[in-house]
């Protein structure tokens, strides 16, 4: 069920007239505005980690930035790009660009968005709504997780058109009851995560102090005091507003709180999940259907067998099996295997040039995750944005510098790959 297309003067008017209720959940930064602090502070997506790791507690910068194991598969999502080459052209009259592309019937302003990122609201105030409505607002898309504290219909309100993600149970009565919801709700494109049968062993997460929920403790108390811009207009703020933050998304009911000293997460439901149950999804639901986590032809086929839309090619960020295939390197043989498909990338994208690489090996879009996390934790909805901006600025330089003025146009010419990419 194609999605209706944007219309910015519509989309914006709306968001200024919600933004007066909800209000900016950045504080002003030191020296001058909020906005202008960003701009000279941050002149690259990779200038909000630093400024994120002082402002969040040990515990939440661990659980954002690490992955699994030894970070095999987190450093070679970067070494994959590296590994590409671009062959600019000149003289070729750029001094417009469009960066606009189409999916899903919907026209974007920017082939890239916002990759789902769990637990945004510990990052900053009401995390997934403002993260959202950066991203309507720069027309670009934006995928919610669906280990997400805020409902999904408040998200999709604030920004409709928010793609949401689920990490779906093998029981088709859990399944069945969050399909209702979610299209009540009246989400356009449903989003399946099917990379995490079991969870991963983060290690870190344990190292850090880490855990869902977490567990109060003097050490986790030392780390709210001695974060107290994050303590008081974080997480401070969300208790007084809204009590203790639930997981409200992974089932049709309210899941378990984020603080709790006795209560355990189980994601043991999510080994019995088959194509069995994709099959039964795609009879269900009437919206677009994405699957997120393939990294193989064989699975790019048998998704498209069982009807989906879309397909994202993604290892997790590095965040589920420990040497798994960067998602750069899987990418030309997914495209090949669906060429009827539009195939989109996430995990270790951070620059424009990764963006263009990327659409060269035939990505329709790509997916940022952990920077805009960060963004959010700095700056609130305005730090997201200026991250979102910060990217179309990239990407438009690197357009005309290859010597192109629209981003649809760019293929395989525009880049040298090693004789092997493997």
């Amino acid at each position: 069920m194609p999605a209706a297309p944007i219309d910015d003067t519509v989309q914006t008017s709306a968001l200024q007239s919600r933004d007066k209720v909800v209000g900016e959940a950045a504080s002003k930064a030191p020296g001058g505005g909020e906005a202008a602090w960003l701009k000279q502070r941050v002149l690259s997506l990779k200038d909000f980690e630093p400024l994120a790791r002082k402002r969040l507690p040990k515990p939440l910068y661990a659980y954002v930035s690490g992955a699994v194991e030894d970070n095999v598969s987190l450093s070679q999502n970067r070494r994959s790009f590296e590994e590409i080459a671009l062959r600019p052209r000149v003289l070729m009259g750029v001094s417009t660009r469009d960066l606009s592309f189409s999916l899903f019937g919907r026209q974007y302003a920017a082939p890239f968005g916002l990759a789902p990122m769990g637990i945004s609201a510990l990052f900053t105030y009401r995390g997934d709504v403002v993260m959202a409505q950066a991203a309507w607002q720069a027309a670009v898309p934006a995928i919610m997780s669906g280990s997400s504290l805020i409902r999904l219909e408040e998200v999709i309100e604030a920004a409709p058109g928010t793609w949401f993600q689920a990490y779906l149970p093998g029981d088709m009565h859990h399944i069945e009851g969050l399909l209702a919801r979610v299209e009540a709700a009246r989400v356009e494109t449903l989003v399946i995560t099917v990379d995490t049968p079991v969870a991963g062993n983060r290690e870190n997460n344990v190292r850090a102090g880490f855990s869902t929920p977490l567990r109060p403790s003097a050490a986790l108390a030392w780390q709210g005091i001695t974060h107290p811009r994050w303590l008081l207009g974080t997480f401070a703020r969300t208790l007084l507003r809204h009590g203790v933050p639930h997981f409200e998304n992974a089932y049709a009911h309210r899941g378990t709180p984020i603080v709790s000293r006795n209560l355990e997460r189980d994601f043991s439901d999510r080994a019995h999940f088959t194509w069995d149950h994709l099959a039964t999804i795609r009879r269900r639901w009437r919206g677009q259907l994405v699957v997120k986590g393939i990294l193989t032809s064989e699975d790019a086929r048998l998704a498209h067998q069982h009807g989906v839309d879309g397909i994202i090619v993604s290892n997790h960020g590095g965040r589920q099996l420990d040497g798994a295939i960067a998602p750069m390197r899987a990418l030309p043989e997914v495209v090949e295997a669906v060429p009827q498909l539009p195939v989109m990338l996430d995990s270790g994208v951070r620059r424009g040039t990764d963006v263009i690489k990327a659409l060269a090996l035939g990505a329709r879009c790509v997916f940022v995750g952990r920077p805009f996390a960060y963004a959010a934790a700095v700056g609130s909805r305005q730090g997201v944005a200026h991250g979102i901006s910060l990217m179309q600025a990239e990407i438009s330089r690197d357009l005309a510098m290859l010597g192109i003025t629209r981003v649809v146009d760019v293929d395989a010419h525009c880049i040298r790959r090693p004789l092997r990419i493997e």
